[in-house]
């Protein structure tokens, strides 16, 4: 068997040229993190892949990419792990299909061959892929229902380019590196959610979630979504009882846990504490996982900050028996680490989460190689204190729901916007208030709270959390498995009534049902989250870092940020946060920062 998390890129040529190996070999280089153990590089016709690998189990060369099927005449270059993958090569062996691997990877290339493109709504798992007709040409990008594995495309009239990576399109030169007012405004705005298709620079876009790119032998490109989770009430589940729906949720995260177990080496759990991590580590106990290991990080109290919750971990670890890892981070490891984490981002992300996750995945890969995580839960279940208010009378409309929705999540209205950018990029309207109204708008959530959580789940969910633990966890080739995101338990919990989920301060039936599998004191402790108080105020070196990051001749030449609003923020860096109590200061220098880091000068506009 082989599991491979890695970084897969190619060029797709329109102009009847060869593709450009040098530049895909650049590209593959630019991911040699997320894949350290192995190289290829394969081309024929107007197509060129390449791959950078990282073997979880199979050390053969069998399993390696990219792949070429002869027989077929396909080839694949992908990143990710299909967990199902030992039934569809059973049911393709069943049709007459031979291996000659043990990988999952062959299995793409086998179902692709046998189903065609709809092959996708039979995976389990998280991946991205490129998939090449040899003899006609014809190249089929994809990415999973939860857009859990990243895939980003530049392109002009002569090629398509893509990667895994942002950075990995800029080693491969020819990117069009001015930053697109819209996404610049959903950056500021819509908490540094930069919806797909767009990312913050022009010249790259982003495949979406849950959808496929076909680029057909003549040029022609079509994208269609292959998934859609559905936010009402299903018919044959009207009857269901609280205790039926904790039943059905506890079965199928307990399903969606053990899948995440598809492979030959160890797998761990990063073990915050909170319910999530908690339950998660219990569900892997009862599945027979003794002396599980299991990580927790912790940091250096500032400013009346807390900075760890070993607390709570503690009591899971001794409860569950698991070989577990304390990380506690000294203040002097975190400035050197904000370099790599930075580096590490495929798109600007300012949670302070980012450094953490970049910090603890580094510790852990010494141990482990793969780990399961409890990213997800929060807008899958509705934890966040922005649902509740959803669920009143006066977001019960589409307006409504977007005014709740905008005053909880928003980081500050258009004037603040305006006061903030210089005029290139100011916006004749709310482009980020236009798409939260309009997928608000869309059929098939009814509700204030389905509404909020349809695009938490499909858009927010994808663009801060996942992307940050994909992004830091591969900076030190680590994969990490997310079992809330399983689109099996994804569906269950959109049908879900929302006054279940809301329910408890939050997530109220997943509370419930792990009340049958962890202690208490875990469940009903206060909210927490990964503290990094050295981010969240803004003091010494790390105000050093800002202000010389706003102030270098790249950030100038750029001209993003108006200097007296700079300034006006610099003369009280801890004074002026966002509804979700986001540094100001922190969220303008972290977009110069990564700007700065990935090389992208000139001016903006």
């Amino acid at each position: 068997m082989s599991v491979d998390v890695c970084g897969a890129t190619g060029e797709v040529r329109l102009d009847g040229l060869t593709p450009d190996i040098k530049a895909v070999s650049a590209m593959a280089e630019a991911m040699t993190p997320r894949g350290p153990d192995s190289a290829g590089v394969w081309a024929q016709g107007r197509v060129a892949l390449g791959h950078r690998r990282l073997k979880i189990i199979d050390l053969s060369e069998a399993g390696g990419q990219p792949m070429i099927d002869s027989d077929l005449g396909l080839a694949v270059a992908w990143n990710g792990c299909i967990y199902n993958y030992k039934q569809l090569r059973r049911e393709l062996s069943e049709q007459g299909y031979r291996f000659f691997s043990t990988s999952d990877t062959e299995v793409l290339l086998k179902a692709y061959h046998h189903w065609g493109d709809r092959f996708v709504e039979r995976l389990l798992g998280m991946f991205a892929f490129a998939i090449v007709e040899r003899d006609s040409g014809r190249v089929l990008l994809g990415r999973d229902r939860l857009g859990i594995k990243p895939l980003y495309i530049s392109e002009d009239a002569k090629r398509i380019r893509f990667a895994s990576s942002l950075p990995a399109l800029l080693a491969g030169g020819g990117i069009d590196t001015r930053i697109d007012p819209i996404a610049l405004h959903s950056y500021m705005t819509f908490h540094s959610v930069v919806p797909a298709p767009r990312t913050i620079l022009r010249g790259v876009a982003k495949v979406p979630p849950a959808s496929l790119v076909a680029i057909e032998p003549d040029g022609r490109r079509t994208t269609t979504t292959y998934w859609e989770p559905d936010f009402t009430r299903r018919a044959d589940r009207a009857d269901w009882s609280e205790r039926d729906w904790e039943d059905a949720v506890l079965e199928s995260l307990r399903v969606a846990v053990d899948r995440r177990l598809v492979a030959d080496v160890p797998v761990g759990c990063l073990l915050s504490g909170g319910v999530d991590s908690s339950l998660i580590v219990g569900l892997l106990a009862e599945a027979g996982q003794h002396g599980l290991a299991t990580f927790s990080i912790g940091f250096e109290s500032v400013g009346g900050v807390q900075g760890d919750e070993f607390k709570y971990s503690d009591i899971i670890a001794k409860r569950f028996g698991t070989d577990h890892h304390q990380i506690r981070i000294g203040t002097d490891r975190m400035l050197p680490a904000l370099d790599g984490a930075i580096g590490a981002m495929s798109e600007p992300m300012v949670s302070h989460d980012c450094v953490a996750f970049y910090l603890l995945s580094q510790e852990v890969a010494k141990h482990v190689k793969v780990v399961q995580s409890g990213q997800g839960a929060d807008e899958v279940f509705a934890g966040y204190h922005w649902y509740p208010p959803l669920g009143a009378p006066d977001a019960a409309s589409v307006d409504g729901a977007v005014a709740s929705y905008r005053k909880a999540f928003f980081d500050r209205d258009r004037d603040g916007y305006e006061a903030l950018v210089t005029q290139p990029f100011a916006t004749p309207d709310d482009p980020s208030l236009r798409f939260v109204t309009e997928h608000f708008a869309r059929a098939g959530a009814e509700t204030g709270i389905d509404r909020g959580l349809r695009l938490d789940t499909t858009v927010m969910l994808v663009d801060d959390p996942v992307k940050r633990v994909d992004n830091m966890t591969m900076a030190w080739g680590l994969e990490g498995r997310v079992p809330f995101l399983d689109h099996e338990l994804v569906e269950l919990a959109a049908t879900c009534p929302p006054e279940l989920k809301v329910a408890h301060d939050g997530k109220g039936v997943l509370k419930q049902a792990a009340r049958r599998v962890i202690p208490a004191d875990v469940i009903d402790r206060p909210k927490g989250y990964f503290p990094v108080p050295a981010l969240t105020h803004l003091e010494g070196p790390y105000l050093e870092l800002v202000r010389d990051a706003l102030y270098a001749p790249a950030a100038k030449e750029r001209d993003l940020f108006r200097p007296d609003a700079v300034e006006r923020l610099l003369a009280d860096p801890n004074g002026r946060l966002t509804p979700l109590r986001g540094n100001e200061l922190w969220q303008l220098a972290l977009l110069e920062m990564w700007l700065q880091k990935h090389g992208i000068t000139g001016p903006a506009a």
